[in-house]
């Protein structure tokens, strides 16, 4: 029988855009050093480290952690793309459920370059070879940056077969600022209209401004997680649990159903909450809060269907009745998102998980959602992996 798991600390840098930043082992070193002070431990407690970042040479986590001290325990480098932050959650949940440690550290960081993603190493097959031949055969436009071109043009799919219309998508933009205008670790603040968001300079014609899209930034998060026993023995709080948690990858609907939200990851996102909701036991409908991949407005609105919050057909007029907000049925990134942060890869899923643990606890300030139980996270990346966890107020 697996053990429980708590998370006892979290701690996050703000977000800065690339260039205004520190180096990548001082943002590290600073959300671990605010994750242990939260946790009420040091850092000599901490029995294994995952150390997640996307663009960094080997044993990157090396150089962040020895900043906070050199102890000589286990530390796992960790890429998967734009899942890499609450891909190493995942493994520090796993090393301490299986009873392989009591206490274990997961941290994310990314020290970005300006401007779109790309390929490093372009001697060789690209990881996502498969998923931009797929892209070119759906929606072509091979002018427009990959990243656009893959959740435009899953928003395109939505739009095609419900109706959905462009608005919706600058309504899901407009919430977010609205939501981060709280939120101090957020880059951008300043409140957005329906209205400024559709005016925003345009990425692609009829489906897409520069405001639907997250910029890139650079930034750290990290947790502390640790077991019943540990947390007894050392007086640690034990008020937010990882009640469930799943990790999917693509499945053959990802190239073989012609869809581009298959291609960015609905199918994987469906599965993945499917067995969390299994293991857990209960059902969307009973979901205080989430966080979700909102690296697009688009992917936020076809994520509300495959996490199940409305069902499929129905985001846009989720998002229409105000059901994604303070209000309406479950409140969607009140941190502002992706959307309002920015998307350090590695350090994402990790921010997620610091946001959802302050609203368990009831420590989120203006953000706070009111009588908050059960918190879900989902994070994605393209390549693909989905994580989906499910927290719960003890």
């Amino acid at each position: 029988m697996s053990k429980q798991v708590f998370v006892s600390g979290v701690g996050m840098v703000p977000f800065s855009k690339p260039g205004k930043h520190e180096p990548y082992p001082r943002m590290a070193a600073a959300a671990v050093a605010r994750a242990l002070e939260d946790a009420g431990i040091g850092y000599e407690q901490v029995e294994q480290a995952y150390a997640g970042y996307v663009y960094g040479d080997s044993a990157a986590g090396q150089r962040a952690l020895y900043e906070v001290g050199m102890t000589g325990i286990p530390i796992i480098n960790v890429n998967n793309n734009c899942a890499t932050g609450s891909t190493a959650l995942f493994l520090a949940r796993q090393a301490i459920a299986s009873g392989a440690a009591d206490c274990v550290l997961a941290v994310g960081f990314e020290h970005m370059n300006p401007g779109a993603l790309g390929s490093v190493f372009t001697d060789r097959p690209s990881p996502f070879d498969r998923f931009d031949k797929a892209t070119q055969a759906l929606v072509g436009h091979s002018e427009i940056p990959l990243a656009l071109r893959y959740f435009g043009g899953a928003g395109i799919a939505h739009m095609q077969q419900y109706g959905t219309s462009l608005s919706t998508f600058a309504k899901i933009r407009a919430k977010a600022s609205r939501h981060a205008a709280n939120n101090p670790m957020a880059l951008f603040r300043n409140v957005v209209s329906e209205e400024e968001v559709l005016a925003a300079p345009v990425l692609w014609e009829g489906v897409m401004t520069r405001l639907m899209a997250c910029p890139p930034t650079c930034g750290a998060a990290a947790a502390v997680l640790c077991s019943e026993s540990f947390a007894a023995r050392h007086g640690l709080a034990q008020t937010v649990r990882i009640r469930a948690q799943a990790m999917t990858t693509d499945g053959p609907a990802t190239f073989g159903a012609g869809d581009m939200r298959e291609v960015v990851g609905f199918g994987m996102a469906k599965a993945a909450a499917h067995k969390v909701y299994d293991a857990a036991g209960v059902g969307p409908e009973n979901i205080d809060v989430v966080e979700l991949h909102d690296c697009f407005a688009h992917n936020e609105l076809i994520s509300y269907e495959s996490l199940g919050l409305c069902p499929e057909g129905g985001a846009e007029q989720f998002v229409c009745d105000g059901d994604n907000t303070y209000g309406g049925r479950v409140v969607t990134n009140p941190s502002g998102g992706l959307l309002s942060k920015g998307h350090p890869l590695g350090a994402t899923g990790l921010a997620q998980c610091t946001e959802l643990v302050e609203q368990l606890r009831g420590t989120a300030g203006a953000r706070q959602v009111q009588a908050a139980r059960l918190a879900l996270q989902h994070n994605l990346g393209i390549g693909g992996a989905c994580v989906v966890t499910l927290y719960e107020r003890v």
